[in-house]
């Protein structure tokens, strides 16, 4: 079965530095974009970073030049480093991948979500 799993989150003050992995796991033939959103209480959910197999990553507007995403491939593992937190960054983030999975080809998945606290 394949599957994403996240780690990484927690509490931190306003101004510090959180990473938060992601790592697909399964029968995978393939990974194409894999990304990080987020959603806060009483707000929908929305997209952080998101970075293909090939070419430039893309960010939140709110995020840009604070996060940084990145992949491993050989570890089919993306990363989110997230610095100069504010406590406006609090939120449930998700894992996000389209992946090809060898039974069933391919589809997109979601992590279980960890969440991000900023204290000010």
């Amino acid at each position: 079965q394949v599957q994403l799993v996240e780690s990484g989150g927690g509490l931190v003050q306003a101004g510090g530095s959180l990473r938060l992995s992601c790592a697909a796991s399964g029968r995978i033939f393939s990974i194409d974009y894999m990304g990080w959103y987020r959603q806060a209480p009483g707000k929908q959910r929305e997209l952080v970073a998101l970075i293909p197999s090939s070419g430039s990553a893309r960010y939140a507007d709110s995020v840009k030049d604070r996060f940084i995403i990145s992949r491993d491939n050989a570890k089919n593992t993306v990363y989110l480093q997230m610095n100069s937190l504010k406590p406006d960054d609090t939120a449930v983030y998700y894992c996000n991948a389209r992946m090809g999975d060898l039974t069933i080809g391919w589809s997109t998945y979601w992590g279980q979500g960890t969440q991000v606290t900023v204290s000010s």
